[in-house]
């Protein structure tokens, strides 16, 4: 909880500014697995409290090297340790699921990987006051943040910040990457065209639940200048979702920005730890926590569909070459997006909309994933990582399809396409 020190509004410039992006030679990955639970028996039935209460004790158990915490609609959260290649990363994360997943099935249970629920309304498993306080501000715009909170799911990605220095591998230019490229991902691995067993009419209907949200809590920062100063800004502009309190329910104030609450001093002055708290309820699809954190990406049907999006990131931004290549495929994707921010622009509503049956976005993806095919042998890809790539690319890359493609041509009869 809150300590009793208040901070000025200069230290937490100085906070966010130090803390946002730490340079240096790009060399741990890591990666963060969301997973819908279900019964596999009977999919589009909710999971009992007591049900999910017994899996939930019962994975805390397991002796996993991937940190485990779970979402408030009962979804599964793995996050691995950093790692100082792909292979080793792809290994770890890949040997803690075997457990979670043999473990769930003595439960009759299974992990689903779809970026939204397909079966099931969302309901709110967890009630600590954080996801109290969620709940009641995102209620307020409507019912985008329910849905967000208790029925999506992703692949984040962790890549290191980059060099301080200008050039493929700098903190700007990856940050720039991330945000174009972005949408490219987002295309290629859509994953979520269902609701409640019904098309959306999005290939990625969680990345169209992000772009519902408040803007200034899940669109990125305005584009252009200095990144740390950009976030600086961004983050004491945002609102303040909630003001914890020890001893009371936590205050949920609407339209206060965290500068205003820092400058006025109530209901009491801010300290660091409201400011730490408080970015931690900011969800841009790239949020810098001293690494870059890639939130785009749908989760992955298949027990090992999560290692494309992670080695063809991780391939793309650490590779020097294919740094270089990838930024200049994806640079003129900048006039499409625009000026707005990310998720709320042209060009990354096309990918949720879409998919890779968008030309200009098929075109860019198919250049992208020869350049990571490329690049996996040079930063030590293992041959199976590699064949998982290829035959992604083969599926559904080459063919102008995404894996929300294969979920909808039951209902369309035409591969996904309506």
């Amino acid at each position: 909880m809150p300590d009793d020190k208040a901070i000025s509004e200069a230290e937490m410039e100085a906070r966010l500014h130090g803390i946002c992006f730490k340079t240096g030679p790009p060399r741990r990955i890591g990666v963060e697995l969301e997973w819908l639970l279900y019964d596999p028996h009977i999919p589009a039935r909710p999971i009992e409290a007591a049900r999910l209460e017994a899996a939930v004790t019962a994975l805390r158990g397991l002796p996993l090297r991937s940190a485990i915490t779970f979402e408030p609609g009962g979804q599964v959260e793995l996050s691995s340790l950093p790692a100082d290649s792909l292979t080793a990363c792809v290994e770890s994360a890949a040997a803690d699921l075997v457990l979670v997943r043999t473990l769930l099935a003595g439960l009759g249970l299974g992990l689903a990987g779809h970026g939204h629920d397909p079966w099931r309304p969302p309901r709110r498993f967890l009630t600590t006051p954080r996801y109290e306080s969620m709940e009641t501000y995102f209620d307020r715009r409507g019912p985008a943040g329910r849905s967000m909170m208790c029925s999506t799911a992703s692949v984040q990605v962790c890549v290191d910040a980059g060099h301080e220095e200008p050039g493929p591998l700098g903190m700007a230019r990856r940050w720039r990457l991330a945000h174009l490229l972005g949408a490219v991902l987002t295309a290629a691995f859509a994953n979520s065209p269902l609701r409640q067993g019904r098309p959306t009419g999005y290939r990625s209907t969680r990345q169209a639940v992000w772009t519902a949200m408040e803007p200034g809590r899940t669109h990125a920062p305005p584009d252009g200048g200095d990144p740390r100063t950009a976030w600086v800004h961004y983050v004491l502009d945002a609102p303040v979702m909630a003001i914890r309190d020890e001893k009371a329910p936590w205050a949920v104030p609407s339209g206060v920005t965290f500068r205003q609450w820092a400058r006025t001093g109530l209901p009491r002055p801010p300290t660091l730890d409201d400011l730490d708290f408080h970015a931690s309820t900011l969800f841009p699809p790239v949020r810098p926590r001293g690494h870059l954190e890639l939130r785009m990406i749908d989760a992955q049907s298949g027990e090992d569909g999560w290692i494309v999006p992670l080695a063809v990131t991780v391939a793309l931004f650490d590779d020097p070459q294919a740094a270089e290549t990838v930024y200049r495929v994806v640079k003129p994707l900048a006039e499409t997006a625009g000026a707005r921010p990310a998720p709320g622009n042209r060009l990354w509503r096309a990918a949720a909309r879409h998919g890779l049956a968008d030309p200009e976005l098929r075109a860019a993806a198919v250049s992208c994933f020869a350049t990571a095919l490329e690049a996996l042998p040079r930063i030590g890809a293992s041959p199976a990582i590699i064949a998982a790539v290829a035959g992604f690319t083969d599926r559904y890359v080459a063919r102008g399809r995404c894996p929300a493609d294969d979920l909808l041509a039951p209902l369309t009869g035409k591969e996904g396409r309506p």
